[in-house]
């Protein structure tokens, strides 16, 4: 579903590096649409004074120091529910009703955030469509 390069970015052949992969890439024939989204990161970039992507979309990350990685994640995150067609809700739920089950059996449950006062919970799903529109026909309510 994505494609993400991820490149030692104090090396001093990076560029014909990145030039080489695109070249391997591009004869796999992989679909337009996968090199179009790729997500280009420049590693270690705690060695580098005050490290400024030159390249646009380029995200900065220290692996060592853990720099730049939760925006790295955030990007993987949102390009992949793009590709997939899926997205991140959030649903309350009846817990004495079959919703629970049938979400983690369709869905994938993120998180389960329980009210006992009142024997509901919040719960984060990352959902298609699809099975998104079956939820709400079975689960009017």
């Amino acid at each position: 579903d994505l494609i993400v390069h991820v490149r030692d970015i104090t090396h001093p052949e990076t560029t014909l590096q990145k030039a080489t992969v695109l070249s391997v890439l591009k004869n796999l024939n992989l679909p337009s649409h996968l090199l179009d989204s790729m997500v280009e990161v420049h590693n270690k970039v705690d060695l580098i004074e005050r490290y400024k992507p030159t390249e646009e979309n380029a995200l900065a990350v220290s692996a060592l120091h853990g720099h730049g990685l939760e925006k790295l994640k955030e990007e993987i995150e949102k390009k992949i529910l793009t590709a997939t067609g899926k997205k991140i809700l959030t649903v309350n739920i009846n817990l004495e009703g079959p919703q629970l089950s049938w979400l983690y059996k369709e869905a994938t449950v993120q998180e389960v955030e329980v009210m006992p006062e009142d024997g509901t919970a919040r719960v984060k799903v990352i959902i298609g469509n699809s099975a998104f529109g079956r939820y709400k026909n079975l689960f009017p309510n």
